[in-house]
């Protein structure tokens, strides 16, 4: 059984190249809804999803998108619904047993719910259930079509998605005694990243982080051969669709690398200083749900509003990924612009200083004031937001914490400042001290090691439950012998200090905003293999391309080194610490305008081989931001994939959630 295909490989074309959300709309839109509007079934349907199948559909296509495919009802599979006879259904579904069940009886004896029924499975259906259905002759003649679509993943990003497995850490990481939820929660994110190349028609180079040789308990050797399991299911999976899809390549058209949390472990819970990263962790938003009062138009109490910052509002789209400050400007900035350009606000602003309207003033202002409302109250809003984002960082001093966070990483600062910082600065929040001493034992492990991690605890005024994170963090991370040697820079002062280090600063980049100095290791690993120099040792190939991929993708990788030496060469670096807040920033990336394929649009033939990252146990936004940087760069579509997104206090939730039993630093549990 397989999905009815297009005539093209999403990528297999000059004019046939589409983003990845833009590929995973269309695909439900046109190959599954609109394939069903042919014969003598072309009226309004029923569109019956699951729960899980629902959130696919919301997260790449809004309810006009839908309508105008011919669905006037959408329903839920396990919801008691009203008979209608003379409608056809379309069912997109999990192929499970229960869901089967359901439909079956839908569908069977002498009054069915629906006249006729289109079946479209979300992921691979197994043979037994394709049986059950074709075995009950009362239904089978009802059945208009039954289709594959291997559509299983939420698209969160024109260049991410999510396999929405929030309990990863705890399920694979944590408590590995529960090889039921262990086998499920990992079978179960194998298959949903295998239907993005189902749906991309891509066939993937498969590399994953490989396992460290160290001398370690039964549960660390465990979770240490996490990405190699997971790399082993989607392999499988993939593999497969060479065969039951029509048009599937059978040759590696793009690369895919498996991570896990352990690459980076300051990235969850340093402070990102762009416009989308403050507003996920400072604002108390639901999702990408932001919610603000207005006053009423009636004088009376003040309403509650809601807005989604996502893709269709083009100043978030703009803004998002620029630095707080540089946001802030250019906020400030387009308001200025609009009003002295806009035609309603300027006779608005005439009738301000006392002058006369003419009719022809007026009937000007009618014709404008629609834009002229709506513009102003999307950029209305994003002043208000960004406003409340700077109040909070002044109030919780997040600038001298955030200085210091990224001192640390970079080896401009030691144990001293820290232990100075939290004597001083008291009224820092727990949660803020807590992120702080997570960074601080990335950097220097053997300052956690007996007692030392108790006596900053004490100091820090943080409890034994924040004592939990750290541990659990340090665990995720492996021994810290082995993070000493393997991730630290050494950095001499005076002859006689040393100074460890996280990262190294970057050349070849511009002078920036101040606290914008900090990048994820992502960036340096993408890089690595676009060059093709991502070491062979510690990211292990699981399937070896073919000669004729191997040397395209050789040619592909120098092409890339040529034209980033070109734009960017090496050049001494200035002192990130003296970068002044206000400053006007020249970014070489492009990614503070989140332009990397809104630009490249225009030429989307040139773009080479997609890159695919995933990473087990949640993604953080410094990473996605650095996808869309890098994708201009190195003009290849990096997609990034986890199994959820997390902003800093979701990520030391999920910590806190590991199970005490299993989790262990040396061999001793905590």
């Amino acid at each position: 059984m397989s999905f009815s295909d297009s005539d093209s490989s999403s990528h297999g074309g000059a004019t046939d190249y589409k983003i990845f959300r833009q590929i995973s709309r269309d695909r439900l839109l046109h190959e599954m809804l609109g394939s069903t509007r042919t014969g003598d079934s072309t009226s309004w349907k029923v569109l019956i999803m699951d729960r899980v199948t629902v959130k696919v559909m919301s997260y790449s296509c809004k309810m006009s998108d839908i309508t105008d495919q011919g669905i006037s009802l959408v329903e839920d599979l396990f919801r008691r619904r009203e008979p209608l006879p003379s409608m056809d259904a379309i069912y997109f579904i999990q192929p499970s047993k229960e869901n089967v069940v359901m439909f079956l009886s839908d569908m069977s004896g002498r009054e069915p719910l629906y006249r006729k029924a289109f079946v479209f499975f979300s992921s691979p259906s197994p043979k037994e259930l394709v049986n059950h259905i074709k075995s009950d002759t009362s239904v089978l003649p009802r059945i208009g079509g039954l289709n594959e679509m291997n559509l299983e993943y939420f698209p969160i990003d024109r260049q991410a998605f999510i396999t929405d497995h929030d309990r990863a850490l705890e399920d694979l990481f944590g408590n590995v005694v529960s090889t039921r939820a262990f086998d499920a929660c990992l079978n179960t994110m194998a298959t949903r990243i295998a239907t993005v190349f189902a749906s991309l028609k891509e066939l993937p180079i498969v590399r994953y982080r490989a396992a460290k040789e160290i001398n370690e308990s039964t549960a660390a050797i465990l979770r240490d051969s996490i990405p190699k399991k997971l790399a082993a299911a989607v392999w499988d999976s993939v593999s497969k669709y060479k065969s039951t899809i029509s048009n599937f390549p059978q040759a590696e058209t793009c690369d895919l690398l498996i991570l896990d949390r352990s690459v980076d472990q300051i990235a969850p819970v340093i402070h990102e200083w762009t416009y989308d990263a403050m507003c996920h962790d400072l604002l108390d938003m639901e999702g990408n749900k932001y919610s603000f009062e207005v006053p009423s138009k009636t004088g009376g109490k003040s309403e509650k509003k809601e807005v989604l910052l996502e893709d269709h509002d083009p100043v978030w789209l703009e803004l998002r990924h620029a630095h707080i400050a540089d946001a802030s400007e250019r906020l400030h900035d387009k308001f200025t612009n609009f009003v002295q350009k806009n035609k309603a606000a300027q006779i608005q602003q005439s009738a301000r200083d006392g002058s006369e309207l003419s009719t022809r003033d007026l009937q000007k202002m009618v014709q404008a004031l629609p834009q002229y409302t709506e513009q102003v109250e999307k950029i209305s809003l994003h002043v208000e937001i960004a406003g409340k984002i700077n109040k909070i960082i002044r109030e919780l001093g997040l600038r001298e914490l955030g200085q210091l966070e990224q001192d640390l990483v970079f080896g401009d600062a030691a144990a001293k400042d820290v232990i100075n910082f939290l004597r001083t600065k008291q009224n820092t929040t727990p949660e803020n001290k807590l992120r702080l001493l997570m960074i601080f034992s990335s950097v220097y492990p053997e300052k956690f090691e007996g007692d030392k991690a108790s006596k900053l605890m004490q100091l820090a005024k943080l409890s034994p439950e924040d004592m939990k994170v750290v541990n659990n963090m340090r665990v995720l991370g492996g021994s810290s012998k082995k993070k000493t040697s393997s991730s630290g820079f050494s950095l001499k002062f005076d002859n006689q200090k040393k100074n460890q280090a996280a990262r190294k600063d970057r050349t070849g980049e511009e002078e920036t905003w101040q606290l914008f100095r900090f990048y994820p290791m992502l960036e340096e690993l993408i890089e690595n293999m676009c060059k093709g120099e991502l070491s062979k040792t510690e990211y292990t190939s699981l399937n070896e391309p073919s000669t004729t991929v191997h040397e395209g993708s050789k040619r592909n990788a120098q092409s890339s080194s040529a034209q980033t030496n070109q734009s960017t060469a090496p050049h001494s670096m200035r002192s990130r610490r003296t970068a002044n807040w206000a400053r006007t920033r020249l970014s070489d990336d492009g990614d503070s305008t989140d332009s990397s394929l809104k630009n490249a649009s225009t030429d989307l033939k040139k773009l080479g081989k997609r890159i695919f990252i995933f990473i087990i146990g949640g993604a953080t936004r410094s990473e996605l931001r650095v996808c869309h940087k890098l994708t201009t760069k190195f003009r290849r579509e990096v997609i990034l994939g986890s199994s959820s997104i997390d902003d800093p206090p979701q990520y030391i939730t999920k910590l806190k959630l590991l199970s005490e039993r299993e989790v262990s630093v040396g061999g001793l549990k905590i």
